[in-house]
């Protein structure tokens, strides 16, 4: 399965609730009956048949002194004495004939319907749209506040839901629209915003690049930094791992477990070592091995405890003793599910260390899958890849338009 594929399939918790949501606004206040346009033209094309038998009213005159003297009738019938050989067929087929020439102006009717049903005409075309219409909805003020506050609660943030809903009725407002037309709208405004922060990691020639992750507790850290190196390793990069979260054995054994499994070497000191101390070491053994990458683990710290986040200032400082270029990456791992407080762990992180990417994981996890594009907008930093499980490709990296697509519960 294609990463869209899954990307779309798990992220169903947002898609399902935006989705919803965006069903019942136009439910609300729509209605079926806007298919009006669709018969409105149809009737154009109906008479169009009607002109067609328009011929007919030349037996018409011929017609009508018939019904005045129902008495000829009779001689008529007398005329017809050359056909009393096959009286009894003839005369019915005689009868109805006549009486059926009136009729044919109706009959003509249903037959180019059954062959606008049959045929791929315009008229057949209008037909099938009217028998699958969708409800519609005026664009009006009432709709926009009721999609702001859908993008809002989705975690798209305040201004990102005003702008985008601004952008959506720019030329539209006052226009009957569908829930699908509402959706393609806000997949087209999502993909935008994200079109310019969708980059990958940079690679420099520098060895070893000195790539640091950071990021809260449970963000994903050392799952996203084994996921990484393993792609790393497919491309022909040598890469090495240095376990800086001296203060979790756990988060330890699990990247020696990742690293195991990407072929990958893991550097790794005593608990409760200094962390700093063991980033320089690990950039001079990854010099000396001639590696392409290092890629240095932290331990999880919350935004808002100062000390920790001087601890991780002290890693930056101390790298750069080796290298004032290092690190050449930071890449800050966000949790999906942790909704708007990601912004502020963005501000504190980015003062910290420097941050020059995001990774965001656990996008299959959480209702609120809009934080990514309340990112996008405000801070503008790269998104180089995304997270939707546990299994090593799946991460990937991030596309704007599938992500739109999937968010939105659009077929791409």
């Amino acid at each position: 399965m294609s990463f869209f594929g899954k990307l779309k399939d798990r992220l169903f918790k947002s898609s399902s609730k935006l989705e919803e949501g965006l069903d019942a606004i136009i439910e609300e206040g729509g209605e079926v009956s806007d298919p009006d346009p669709a018969p409105e033209a149809s009737p154009v094309d109906v008479p169009a048949p009607e002109p067609v038998p328009t011929p007919a009213p030349a037996p018409a005159p011929e017609l009508p002194p018939q019904p005045e003297p129902q008495p000829d009738p009779q001689p008529v019938a007398p005329e017809p004495v050359e056909l009393p050989e096959p009286t009894p067929p003839a005369e019915p087929v005689r009868a109805p004939q006549p009486t059926p020439q009136p009729k044919p102006e109706p009959e003509p009717q249903p037959e180019p319907a059954s062959k606008a049903e049959g045929g791929p005409g315009l008229l057949g075309r209008l037909m099938g749209r009217t028998a699958v219409a969708e409800p519609r909805r005026a664009l009006d003020d009432d709709m926009l506040e009721q999609l702001e506050e859908l993008l809002i609660a989705s975690d798209m943030g305040v201004d990102t839901a005003l702008r985008v809903t601004a952008n959506m009725a720019e030329g539209r407002f006052g226009r009957k629209v569908s829930a699908t037309e509402v959706k393609e709208l806000l997949a087209g405004e999502v993909a935008r915003i994200m079109d310019g922060v969708a980059r990958p990691m940079p690679l420099y020639p520098k060895k070893p690049q000195v790539v640091l992750v950071v990021g809260v507790n449970g963000s994903g850290k050392t799952t996203t930094i084994g996921k990484l190196a393993s792609q790393f390793r497919s491309a022909g990069k040598s890469v090495v791992i240095a376990a800086g979260d001296t203060f979790r054995a756990a988060a330890v054994e699990q990247l020696q477990v990742w690293g195991d499994r990407a072929g990958v070497p893991v550097l790794t000191a005593p608990e409760g070592s200094d962390p700093a101390s063991l980033a320089f070491d690990a950039m001079t053994k990854a010099e000396a091995d001639g590696a392409d990458l290092l890629m240095i683990d932290t331990a999880g710290r919350l935004q808002n405890r100062t000390d920790l986040m001087e601890e991780l200032a002290k890693i930056v400082r101390v790298i750069r003793k080796k290298d004032p270029d290092a690190p050449h990456n930071t890449l800050l791992v966000l949790d999906a599910t942790t909704g708007q407080n990601a912004l502020s762990q963005v501000e504190t992180f980015q003062k910290m260390a420097d941050v020059s990417g995001l990774v965001m994981t656990k996008l299959d996890g959480t209702a609120k899958g809009g934080v990514l594009v309340a990112l996008a907008d405000k801070f503008g930093l790269p998104i180089h890849a995304i997270g939707v499980g546990e299994q090593i490709d799946d991460l990937d990296a991030f596309d704007p338009e599938e992500f739109a697509a999937a968010l939105t519960g659009l077929a791409k």
